[in-house]
C-alpha cells in the first residue's frame, strides 16, 4: 500500500471515530437534558443500528456493481450531513427520530465501504489493518475527552455542533481517498447469498450480532450510569478514553496475536472477557478501581473481537463480493444486533435497573462464545 493511501485512510478513520466518540457517549446526555425518558433515548440511540439492517445492502450492491465505493461514500455523506442540520430545528421526539433515521441511512454507507476499500488496498497484508484502524481509536479518544470537558463547561447541546463539524471534516477527507479495484476470485459468479448460507458465515454473523446487542446498554447508558453514580462528564469522558487506549494497544499487537493464535481462539476469548466486563460495570460502578479494570477489557470486548471478526469476514467474502460481504456483515451483525441491544436496553433500564441490564449484556456475550465454539471451526 502506498504511503499516501495509508495516511489518507488513517485520517478518515480518525475523524469517523471522533464523530462516534462525540455521538455515542454524549448524544444520550443531550436527549436526557431535553426531557427524553429512558425508552425514548433507547429508541433514538438504536436508530444508527436500525438503519444498518437495510441501508448497507443498497450501498454495497451499488459499490459492487459500479466499482465506485468512495464516490458513493462522498454522495451519501453529503446527503447525511445536510439532513443532520435538522437537529437544530427543535428537540421533539418525532423530529429527532426523522432526522436521525434519515441521517444514519446515508451515513451507513461510509464504514463498510471504507473497510472494504482498506482491505482491498492491503491485499494479502490484512494483518496491517490494525495499524490503520488504530487511528480511529485515537480519534475516538480525542473526541470523548474533549467533548466531556466541553459539555461540563457549556452544556449538552454543544455536542450537536461538534457532530456537525466532524461530519463536514469527514466529507472533505473523502476527496483524498483513492478507489480500489477488487481482484477477480474463484466463486465471483456465485450469488452472494450462496456464501452467506455457509455455517461459518452464519456463525460469525450471529456471534457478532450477539456482541453488538451486548454493547447496547454500554453505548446507550454508560455515561448516564456514571453520572447517576456521581461522576462528572469529564470523568466519564476519561473512562471512555481509557477503554479506547486499551483498544489501541490491541490493534497495534493484533498482527502478533494473529501469528500466535487462531482467529477462533481470539474471538472466543474476547467474548468471555466481555461478559466479565459488563457484569462489573453493572454492579460495581461505585468502585472507581473496578470501573478502571472493566474499561481495560474494552480491548477484548471490542478491539480484538472486531479485528478478528473483520479478518474472518474478509477471508469468507472474496473478489467482487467484498463490499457486499462487509455490508451484509455490518447490517446483520451490528445493524440487527445493535438495534435489538439498543431497544432492549431502554426497556430493561426502565424495568430492571442498571445491574440486571448489564448482566443481560454479559449473558449475550456468553451466548456468542457458545456459538463460536460450536459452529466456527475453520478460522
Amino acid at each position: 500500500m502506498a504511503r499516501s493511501i495509508h495516511l489518507n485512510l488513517s485520517a478518515f478513520y480518525f475523524f469517523y471515530f471522533a464523530y462516534l466518540g462525540a455521538f455515542a457517549p454524549f448524544f444520550a446526555l443531550y436527549l436526557n437534558s431535553v426531557g427524553m425518558n429512558a425508552v425514548e433515548i433507547g429508541v433514538l440511540m438504536a436508530l444508527p443500528q436500525l438503519t444498518r439492517i437495510v441501508a448497507p445492502h443498497l450501498w454495497g450492491w451499488l459499490a459492487d456493481h459500479t466499482g465506485r465505493r468512495i464516490a458513493i461514500v462522498r454522495a451519501s455523506g453529503a446527503a447525511g450531513m445536510v439532513v443532520f442540520l435538522g437537529v437544530f430545528a427543535g428537540d421533539s421526539f418525532w423530529l429527532l427520530f426523522a432526522v436521525l433515521f434519515a441521517m444514519m441511512f446515508f451515513w451507513s454507507a461510509a464504514l463498510p465501504l471504507v473497510e472494504a476499500t482498506t482491505l482491498s488496498h492491503l491485499g494479502e497484508e490484512t494483518a496491517r489493518y490494525g495499524r490503520i484502524r488504530v487511528w480511529g481509536s485515537v480519534g475516538f479518544i480525542a473526541a470523548v475527552v474533549a467533548v466531556g470537558y466541553l459539555i461540563d463547561a457549556t452544556g449538552p447541546r454543544a455536542v450537536l455542533w461538534v457532530i456537525a463539524a466532524l461530519m463536514a471534516t469527514m466529507l472533505l477527507l473523502t476527496t483524498t481517498l483513492a478507489e480500489s479495484k477488487a481482484e477477480s476470485h474463484p466463486g465471483d459468479e456465485l450469488p452472494v447469498w450462496h456464501i452467506v448460507r455457509r455455517p461459518e458465515v452464519i456463525a460469525i454473523i450471529a456471534a457478532s450480532a450477539l456482541m453488538a446487542a451486548a454493547h447496547g446498554p454500554y453505548y446507550t447508558f454508560y455515561t448516564i450510569h456514571l453520572v447517576d453514580h456521581g461522576y462528572s462528564k469529564s470523568a466519564a469522558g476519561w473512562l471512555w478514553a481509557l477503554g479506547v487506549v486499551c483498544e489501541i494497544g490491541i490493534f497495534i499487537w493484533m498482527s502478533r496475536l494473529y501469528r500466535a493464535y487462531s482467529l477462533r481462539a481470539i474471538l472466543i476469548a474476547s467474548t468471555l472477557l466481555a461478559a466479565l466486563r459488563f457484569v462489573v460495570i453493572g454492579w460495581a460502578a461505585d468502585s472507581f478501581v473496578l470501573l478502571l479494570a472493566a474499561q481495560t477489557l474494552h480491548a477484548a470486548s471490542f478491539g480484538s473481537f472486531h479485528a478478528a471478526a473483520i479478518g474472518v469476514v474478509h477471508r469468507l467474502f472474496r473478489g467482487r463480493h467484498q463490499a457486499r460481504g462487509q455490508a451484509i456483515y455490518g447490517s446483520l451483525a451490528y445493524g440487527l444486533g445493535g438495534t435489538v441491544g439498543g431497544l432492549a436496553s431502554g426497556y430493561a433500564w426502565s424495568g430492571l435497573g442498571a445491574g440486571l441490564t448489564f448482566t443481560l449484556a454479559g449473558l449475550c456475550a456468553l451466548l456468542a462464545a457458545a456459538v463460536l465454539w460450536r459452529w466456527l471451526r475453520s478460522a
